[in-house]
């Protein structure tokens, strides 16, 4: 009889939105008539910009004529795409890194979760709680050890070295679920640690086109010694509005060396490489060309106001539920508000709560980890007529 991998059974059977989006199902059912404004997942809600929209519409014409249509696309992406990002992520920040240290990909969801087929599931891994919960949950379907990092107000949402010394470190910054950054000092500390301690920094900056204060890192690589200890994931999702075309990239630095169990220095660039190599297939010509004008001059005009639409969105809400009395937090430098739920009631108790009594979705702080319990988070994904009639309707709820 075939055997499964018995880890599978200890993550549970829902994944967080998977669990939202049921119970929310579930109540529009009941209630046909009610209209539901979700402040939940992070999806977007406004038009892909023209200059993105163009690039894709001229790619797929190619596809069209047997001079220019394209097949298989290079697993690590096209060169065009690759020199884009290298230029405008990087360079123009005093970044150095080869062309072979990018890898295009359908997205950071999917790259966070894969980099542990490269890794033994031996690790201690480390992980900021709450989290994303990718981190978690593909950490456990391998059955490794988990220290968990509270992030909380008691400690300004800056976690603590871990109890053990970590071989693996997750880090997302700006932070998702609670919209809190790490300035560059603070980030520098963990850099140290994990040079001093031969660790690997798993850093998720999906969310660095939101920054916009000045003394917050848009890239580990901004922190000297980090290519030797850290792989960086990037998302055209919440960027660029991708989360139906699926784009993204992950830096593997050549600096970064491992060990095998026999003492032997290897390459982690050279072992993803090969990963991705054996089990991706590319990302789509038209999707590459569509993320290459991201990088335009009228591109980057244009996904400026996207981002300052939605961070718009997230003054109204959190000056909303600040005018209520709530203790919110996030919202300057990402686009989630991260509130204190009222009442001492359970981030699942709220969430059933709004659902109930003002048609309102969000996602509950539980969901992200154990330290995520008697939070809540709201997205500014949403668009701006919604967003305004859900605060004032939380306004009326909170205020009976």
């Amino acid at each position: 009889m075939v055997k499964i991998n018995e880890h599978y059974t200890e993550i549970g059977n829902n994944y967080l939105f998977a669990e939202v989006a049921r119970r929310v199902r579930e109540y529009k059912e009941n209630y046909p008539d009610k209209k539901v404004i979700s402040l939940g997942i992070g999806d977007i809600t406004q038009p892909i910009v023209p200059a993105v929209i163009e690039a894709v519409h001229k790619a797929t014409e190619e596809m069209s004529k047997a001079e220019t249509v394209r097949g298989y696309a290079p697993d690590f992406g096209y060169d065009f795409l690759v020199n884009a990002i290298l230029r405008h992520d990087f360079q123009e920040r005093g970044i150095h890194l080869e062309p072979d240290e990018i890898f295009v990909s359908d997205g950071a969801k999917s790259d966070t979760g894969n980099i542990g087929d490269i890794l033994s599931p031996d690790n201690y891994i480390a992980i900021t709680d709450p989290a994303y919960p990718v981190y978690v949950d593909t950490n456990k379907m391998s059955g490794r050890e988990i220290e968990l990092l509270p992030c909380t107000p008691d400690n300004n949402f800056v976690p603590s070295f871990p109890k053990k010394t970590a071989d693996v470190i997750y880090l997302c910054y700006p932070n998702n679920p609670t919209g809190t950054v790490l300035t560059k000092d603070q980030l520098k500390k963990w850099v140290d640690y994990a040079i001093e301690n031969q660790s690997l920094i798993l850093f998720d900056a999906a969310y660095e086109a939101f920054i916009s204060e000045d003394d917050i890192p848009h890239s580990i690589y901004e922190i000297p010694g980090a290519k030797k200890v850290a792989i960086e994931f990037r998302s055209f999702s919440k960027t660029a509005g991708f989360t139906g075309m699926r784009a993204g990239y992950t830096v593997v630095p050549k600096e970064l060396i491992a060990k095998t169990s026999k003492g032997e220095s290897i390459s982690l660039n050279a072992l993803w490489k090969r990963r991705q190599s054996t089990k991706f297939n590319g990302t789509a010509y038209i999707i590459q060309r569509g993320a290459e004008a991201v990088y335009t001059p009228e591109g980057q005009k244009q996904i400026k106001k996207v981002i300052d639409y939605y961070m718009e969105n997230a003054r109204i809400i959190k000056e909303s539920l600040d005018s209520m009395q709530l203790k919110t937090y996030g919202g300057i430098n990402a686009p989630y508000i991260w509130v204190k739920t009222p009442d001492g009631m359970s981030s699942w108790e709220f969430f059933d709560f709004l659902l109930d009594k003002a048609q309102i979705v969000g996602t509950p702080g539980s969901g992200f980890g154990e330290s995520g319990e008697g939070f809540f988070r709201f997205t500014a994904f949403g668009n701006r007529e919604n967003t305004l009639e859900a605060v004032e309707r939380i306004k009326t709820l909170l205020g009976e």
